[in-house]
């Protein structure tokens, strides 16, 4: 069966150790400039926002049927039946592609080393296959993020909604967004306050380029769609780069990243 993560961030406390142990579960640094930080990154791969007293999570969610994965050309990004998206240095060619397709702006590249990678959270991936929660559930002090089964958690979370209509949003976050994801979240304010897109599509994204695909005539050259092809995600690659903060392929002066 599935895993997931339940996020509630009624319950959070704000506290980081997340943050903390996600850095220590993948051998990143995690300092007091790196605890300040508050946005993703290619040394953080979640984060703890904060506005007041109102806190939320961002990590990979760890998508049911990944964009990311469908349309990377080597499969360094695979998902697997447990839930985790995994990722793999080794077979990973540095297109970028991953970054352009997903629809919540998780993957983040080392743009400052000799032989970069794309990184992002794996949900443990090691830990869940021998039937561990992943480090940040284990180490939540308050229960604000809970590992499971993923319909488990699903009832879980529709009977906190019904036992406290007036502390939650009526929505769990991750249960149909682009088919579902393996991170699901509660929260007592709206989505959108921290960043959260609520105009994406229900349907599994894969599945709506098939459809696009499907739809072109016969007679439509196949040269003309691939130089397209090729030549929008060449310029939605640079436009990446530039949110990303460092530029385009040519170098442009660093931009302050977009919010996904």
């Amino acid at each position: 069966m599935s895993k997931a993560l339940l996020y509630d961030s009624t319950m959070c406390i704000g506290c980081k150790q997340c943050e903390q142990a996600c850095a220590g579960q993948n051998k990143l640094r995690y300092d007091e400039a790196v605890a300040a930080e508050q946005q993703q990154s290619e040394h953080k791969y979640t984060v703890v926002l904060t506005k007041g007293d109102r806190f939320m999570r961002r990590l990979c969610m760890n998508c049911e049927d990944p964009a990311c994965a469908s349309v990377c050309p080597v499969g360094a990004l695979r998902k697997t039946a447990a839930g985790p998206v995994t990722y793999d240095a080794d077979r990973c060619m540095g297109c970028r592609y991953c970054m352009v397709a997903c629809p919540f702006g998780v993957p983040k590249y080392e743009w400052s080393k000799i032989l970069p990678k794309v990184q992002k959270c794996t949900m443990c991936p090691d830990r869940v296959a021998t039937g561990q929660p992943t480090a940040c559930a284990e180490i939540c002090p308050t229960g604000a993020t809970k590992f499971g089964d993923r319909d488990a958690l699903i009832l879980e979370a529709q009977q906190r909604i019904r036992d406290n209509p007036g502390q939650y949003v009526n929505h769990i976050y991750g249960l149909t967004e682009v088919g579902g994801t393996s991170v699901l979240l509660l929260s007592g304010v709206a989505f959108e306050e921290f960043g959260y897109r609520t105009d994406i599509s229900k349907d599994p994204l894969p599945v709506l380029t098939y459809r696009v695909l499907s739809r072109i005539p016969d007679f439509v050259p196949l040269g003309g769609m691939l130089l397209g092809g090729v030549w929008w995600i060449t310029h939605r690659r640079e436009e990446v780069a530039a949110a990303e903060g460092h530029g385009s392929a040519h170098g442009t002066p660093d931009q302050k990243e977009r919010k996904p």
